[in-house]
């Protein structure tokens, strides 16, 4: 599950900060301007999926039982998010657009001859890893190690002291001028 989701994570948050798609914007005077944008520039989705399954890949060995499974639910969540993330981004022209009127100063321009790049497919392929490593967390995540009991909340019972004192009564003493160690 780690490996899977590392391996995920690292193949999005490295394809989002690549180009997605390069296109031509018309000009003034007859000139064109490439243009071009990045994964997180036409969507910002991905980034925030790879983001929220590193989270559960720390988070799933600190918990046990439904909290492990609500978890694994999270990456699945995350990877399918991902996905999705890719498929829209990789169609979105809206933006590519916007690029091309930033570029040219103006308020609207229209991009052309877009093409687009393999750097999608490969946030997709994070996505799908990320989805697989949430679906083995819920598969298989209950018979994984926890961490130790002694890193859960302290109970609300308290811990008894020197000769069956609680701490309470320890600094009563102390207030009423007694020594409680002896």
């Amino acid at each position: 599950m780690l490996l899977l989701t590392a391996l995920g994570a690292v193949l999005v948050l490295t394809a989002v900060g690549r180009t997605w798609a390069e296109g031509v914007a018309p000009g003034t005077a007859g000139g064109r301007i490439a243009v071009h944008a990045t994964g997180s520039r036409l969507t910002g989705l991905p980034t925030g999926m790879a983001l929220a399954a590193l989270a559960a890949a720390v988070a799933v060995f600190a918990v046990r039982g439904r909290a492990r499974l609500l978890v694994g639910l999270l990456t699945v969540l995350a990877g399918a998010g991902t996905v999705a993330g890719a498929l829209l981004g990789r169609a979105d022209t809206g933006t590519m657009n916007a690029v091309a009127a930033g570029q040219l100063g103006l308020t609207s321009a229209h991009a052309e001859e877009i093409t687009r790049t393999g750097w999608p497919w490969v946030a997709l392929a994070g996505g799908l890893l990320l989805l697989a490593a949430g679906a083995l967390t819920v598969r298989f995540g209950r018979n994984w190690p926890a961490m130790g009991s002694r890193y859960d909340a302290p109970t609300a019972r308290r811990q008894a002291g020197p000769a069956g004192h609680t701490p309470a009564d320890l600094w009563k003493a102390l207030d009423r001028g007694e020594d409680p160690t002896g």
